[in-house]
C-alpha cells in the first residue's frame, strides 16, 4: 500500500487591511479581512522541504498591502479578482489562487468620522484557476426575527419528543448565506445588496410553518431578483426563545416573556439554485 500525498493548498490568513481614500476632506474608508490561498505543485516542500517552488506566505502579505495603495480598493470582489489573477499569472507552477475577504461596513457620520456598523459581516471569495473564475459573495451574522407569524407542529414524535407542538411562534436566525455569480462581472454593490435585500423581504413576508420553508424562499426571492446569481447556499440557526414560566408568581405569559436560547440549537442548511446552470468551479459553498 503507496502513501501519497493529497489536495494541499497554504497561504496567508487574515491580513487585516484598512484602506483611506482621501478625496480633500472627504475621506472614504474600506475596512478588510483578506486570506490567500495557492494551489499547484507543491510536493517537492512536503517530501524534502524543496522551497523553490513556494512564493512566502508573508509576501503574499506584503501583494495586498501594495496592491491597495497601487491599485485603491473598491467593491470586495473587485480587490479578490485582483489579487487572485495576479497570483496565478506570476507564480508558473501553481494551479489556482482563492482569495476570500470579510469586508466591515463603516457608516458616515462625517466627512472623515465614520461608526462600525455591527449588524453584519459581508464575505466574499474568488477562485482563480488556468481554466476557470469564479466570484461567491455572501454575508454572516445577519441577525432576523419574527415575533409571531411563524408555526412548528405536525413533526415526527418518538418516546425521546418532548417539544409541544405551537401556533405562534417567536422565528429568529442569524443568517450564513453564500452565493455563487454566473461569471466574473457585476455591479457588485449592487447585487450584494439587492441579494440581501431580496432575503430579508422574503424573511419578513413568509408565514412560516418551518424554517426550511423560509429558507426556500429566502433563497428564491435571492434568485429572482439577482439574475446575476447562479445558485446561494443558506445556514440558519434557529435561534430559540423559550416561554418563562410565569405561574409561580400567579402571572401568565401569553407569548410575552421568553429566554433567549443560547446552545444548543437547531440547524437547517441547503442550497437553492437555477436548473439550468453551469456547474462550478469548485466546492462553492464551503
Amino acid at each position: 500500500m503507496a502513501i501519497v500525498l493529497g489536495p494541499n493548498r497554504y497561504g496567508k490568513a487574515e491580513t487585516r487591511l484598512v484602506r483611506v481614500h482621501r478625496d480633500g476632506d472627504t475621506h472614504g474608508l474600506v475596512d478588510l479581512n483578506v486570506s490567500v490561498a495557492l494551489a499547484g505543485d507543491l510536493t517537492a516542500t512536503h517530501q524534502t522541504g524543496d522551497n523553490s517552488g513556494v512564493l512566502p506566505t508573508d509576501t503574499m502579505k506584503n501583494t495586498v498591502y501594495a496592491f491597495a495603495k497601487q491599485h485603491g480598493v473598491g467593491e470586495p470582489e473587485e480587490f479578490a479578482l485582483l489579487l487572485a489573477r495576479h497570483f496565478v499569472r506570476t507564480q508558473g507552477h501553481l494551479d489556482s489562487a482563492r482569495v476570500t475577504v470579510e469586508s466591515f461596513a463603516w457608516d458616515r457620520l462625517g466627512p472623515h468620522s465614520f461608526q462600525r456598523r455591527g449588524d453584519h459581516t459581508r464575505t466574499t471569495a474568488v477562485t482563480v484557476t488556468r481554466e476557470a473564475v469564479q466570484v461567491v459573495s455572501g454575508v454572516t451574522g445577519l441577525v432576523l426575527m419574527n415575533t409571531t407569524a411563524s408555526e412548528f407542529h405536525g413533526f415526527v414524535k418518538d418516546r425521546y419528543t418532548t417539544l409541544p407542538e405551537t401556533r405562534d411562534r417567536i422565528l429568529a436566525t442569524a443568517v450564513d448565506a453564500k452565493w455563487r455569480h454566473l461569471s466574473d462581472e457585476a455591479d457588485w454593490g449592487k447585487s450584494f445588496q439587492g441579494a440581501l435585500d431580496a432575503m430579508t423581504s422574503a424573511f419578513v413576508n413568509t408565514y412560516s410553518l418551518s424554517l426550511q420553508q423560509t429558507l426556500l424562499s429566502m433563497g428564491t426571492m435571492a434568485l429572482t431578483a439577482r439574475p446575476e446569481i447562479a445558485e446561494i447556499r443558506l445556514a440558519l440557526p434557529n435561534k430559540h426563545h423559550y416561554l418563562v414560566d410565569l405561574s409561580p408568581f400567579g402571572l401568565e405569559n401569553e407569548n410575552e416573556v421568553f429566554i433567549a436560547g443560547d446552545r444548543p440549537y437547531g440547524l437547517i442548511e441547503g442550497t437553492v439554485t437555477r436548473d439550468d446552470v453551469p456547474p462550478a468551479a469548485s466546492e462553492w459553498y464551503l
